[in-house]
């Protein structure tokens, strides 16, 4: 399996896991490691000049491990750092070149219309893909916060972009209890997943945002599910803490790295294993 890590704050270097990672990078072609932490317009916002330096990263790493091993028929795995980084699944899923759909596991729609010239940002990146990628079919978001769906509609609404909304189905926090998976597996086109952590409960993740009530064990079986129905194009990560996290109410700063490394490993074992 092929597996990228986009470091953007350092936040890795607090996780045996993704730091064992990283030195089997040094002499992996599946193990790809970028150091993204010196690009500068990245933070929620990314700009074209950004855009166009990551893409450039990307595409050097591929280029230097063109010669794959036989685990490149397995989906590849991208990590990429906290949710102010969840733009670059729109930067993964602008190389597809067939149609699919794309599920999204995220506490938040991240549709919201853009606020400063069109620039991609973290909260928008989901529609910036229903506006430009002309492969995408559909698009599922599980475990939005309910409120928020209302939020997003009235705004699109006010900015007079409501066309694509018949191509997004919402799967509600509050619905999660009741979900059955199949629902979001209409046809049998390719699907991109992405996760932002940030939907899952604390008790599973820490991450910068706040969070909603998925289980790490509900989020495995609904990909399970998915997986025996359509061929997985794709698989992004995200949601770690954020570097000035100083500890809550609920876990200290050891507590959240341990319990973020940790699912970090334990979806990796899973991934590798559908």
């Amino acid at each position: 399996m092929v597996i990228t890590v986009q470091d953007f704050t350092g936040i890795y270097d607090y996780q045996p896991f993704m730091q064992e990672l990283r030195e089997i990078a040094a002499n992996s072609a599946d193990i790809h490691w970028l150091d993204c932490t010196k690009i500068v317009g990245t933070d929620c916002y990314c700009d074209d000049d950004a855009i166009q330096e990551i893409n450039a990263l990307i595409d050097n790493t591929q280029c230097d491990s063109s010669n794959k091993t036989e685990s490149s028929s397995i989906p590849e795995i991208h990590f990429f750092d906290n949710g102010n980084y969840h733009y670059m699944s729109k930067l993964w899923t602008d190389r597809i070149q067939e149609p699919f759909s794309l599920i999204v596991f995220d506490h938040h729609p991240d549709m919201q219309p853009p606020r400063f010239g069109g620039i991609l940002s973290c909260g928008g990146w989901v529609k910036e893909v229903l506006d430009h990628n002309k492969f995408i079919q559909n698009v599922v978001i599980i475990g939005v916060k309910d409120e928020l769906i209302e939020t997003v509609r009235e705004e699109l609404s006010q900015s007079g972009e409501t066309a694509f909304l018949d191509k997004v189905i919402y799967i509600k926090e509050s619905e999660l209890s009741t979900f059955s998976s199949p629902l979001i597996a209409h046809s049998s086109e390719p699907i991109y997943l992405s996760i932002d952590k940030d939907a899952l409960s604390s008790a599973f993740a820490v991450t910068n945002w706040d969070q909603g009530s998925l289980t790490t064990e509900l989020l495995k079986a609904i990909i399970a599910e998915l997986a025996t129905k359509h061929k997985i194009l794709g698989i992004d990560i995200c949601g770690e803490r954020s570097q000035d996290f100083e500890g809550d109410e609920i876990h200290s700063v050891q507590e959240a790295d341990s319990l973020n490394n940790a699912l970090n490993y334990e979806l990796v074992e899973f991934l590798q294993n559908l």
